[in-house]
């Protein structure tokens, strides 16, 4: 905590001595227009949205500053530290939850109204970035990510698994169900039903209403549902039932070659499913995740204290994440709403080939209105990291669990220390 400490005395005493107002990139034109910039990666956002906002307010020059996600979460950070050259409006990946110990640096959003505007998404989405005291709220919500059970219905076939979406996620409700259903199908065809312990581990959290912090933010992950998933992780590691395919060219060649027959993945793992596995296509169903209902990503959108004209950046956000606006940007970007009055409209729904002319919207829907509300911390990503490296560490040097355990639970204990 140390860290997180000395980084935010550092943000509030350069603050304090340029001034919030000095360090803005905001301006008024010499034709009277507004001038706000706004930060954000690719995909985060419709471009074509952007290109909208100045027709929707004349009085506003949008500067629109697509930076590199690899580096955007760092140079958000040292940004706001150096106390200059921070943009008007900044997209909020979901880390967002972490600078929510740097309230002060962002516009308090209820001030102008945001409350207003709660009905219109999911609960569970909006306290993401609302203060432990409910007071401040930092961003709005853009897009969500909910899981569900990707699965090959041809695979569960020959091991005579359902393959109806609908009994799938009667007869796998719950991981231990799914354990043996991956013992049934690799027995009957060879082929893994799980593509890494990693997933495992991560999904099983994803759906927990509690993982490493309560909100005092002390450390609970030595135990609750931190061990259930470490113990779920390496009940599907002992069995052999996980390839544990590294992300990315290992994991596209593993899919494609068939060499999976299942994962628990967000709504976006669609389309890098679809893109990684052409040859699968049509063979694969999605099914309500084992365990049940998670998310995992999804963005926001905020205003820093550095703007001259918060009003103004706040008309823009607010009608950039509208449900009508939520609606386009799944239609362009297949960014997955945080409205869910959308959730029915035709646009949202289509059949779709490489899913056996399925209508996947249906289950991520279901999944997404029936997340946990969770409380993360502002050091989640270290720690989590923490706790994957050493799960990875698991399955490709077969370490013992219960000394891996033990092991991480040191690193942690020494990173919180800092």
């Amino acid at each position: 905590m140390k860290k997180i400490i000395s980084f935010l005395l550092v943000s509030i005493l350069v603050f304090t001595i340029t001034g919030c107002s000095s360090s803005s990139q905001s301006s008024s034109d010499s034709d009277g227009k507004v001038s706000l910039t706004l930060w954000y990666w690719n995909r985060s956002l419709d471009d074509e949205l952007l290109k909208k906002v100045e027709e929707e307010f004349p009085n506003v020059d949008l500067k629109a500053q697509k930076i590199d996600g690899a580096d955007y979460k760092t140079k958000l950070q040292t940004t706001l530290a150096a106390g200059s050259g921070a943009p008007d409006i900044v997209a909020l990946n979901d880390w967002a939850n972490e600078f929510l110990p740097y309230s002060d640096q962002f516009v308090n959003l209820l001030d102008y109204g945001a409350d207003e505007l709660k009905d219109q998404y999911l609960d569970w989405k909006w306290n993401y970035t609302l203060t432990p005291d409910k007071k401040t709220l930092i961003a709005l919500p853009i897009d969500t990510g909910p899981t569900a059970l990707f699965y090959r219905a041809d695979l569960f076939e020959k091991a005579g698994l359902p393959t109806d979406p609908a009994e799938v996620s009667a007869q796998l409700s719950t991981w231990e169900e799914y354990i043996k259903a991956g013992e049934k199908l690799e027995a009957a065809t060879g082929v893994k039903m799980f593509d890494s312990i990693n997933r495992v581990f991560t999904q099983y959290i994803s759906q927990s209403d509690s993982v490493y912090f309560d909100e005092k933010d002390n450390f609970i992950g030595d135990g609750g549902n931190v061990k259930k998933a470490w113990d779920m992780a390496m009940s599907v590691h002992e069995k052999g039932l996980a390839a544990n395919l590294v992300d990315g060219t290992e994991w596209n060649a593993g899919m494609n070659n068939g060499e999976i027959a299942s994962f628990i993945g967000a709504v976006w793992t669609k389309k890098i499913l679809e893109e990684a596995a052409p040859d699968t296509s049509g063979k694969w169903r999605v099914a309500r995740a084992p365990g049940g209902d998670g998310n995992n990503g999804g963005s926001f959108i905020g205003i820093t204290k550095a703007s001259k004209h918060p009003e103004e950046a706040y008309e823009v956000i607010k009608w950039l994440m509208s449900p009508e606006n939520q609606l386009q940007a799944y239609t362009t970007m297949d960014l997955f709403p945080s409205t869910p009055s959308v959730f029915e409209d035709p646009k949202m729904s289509s059949e779709e080939p490489f899913f056996g002319n399925q209508n996947t919207t249906e289950i991520f829907s279901q999944s997404a209105e029936n997340v946990k509300p969770r409380y993360f911390g502002p050091t989640y990503s270290s720690v989590n990291t923490l706790f994957t490296d050493q799960l990875t560490n698991v399955a490709n040097q077969d370490l013992d669990p219960d000394k891996a355990w033990e092991d991480v639970l040191k690193q942690v204990e020494k990173e919180l220390s800092r």
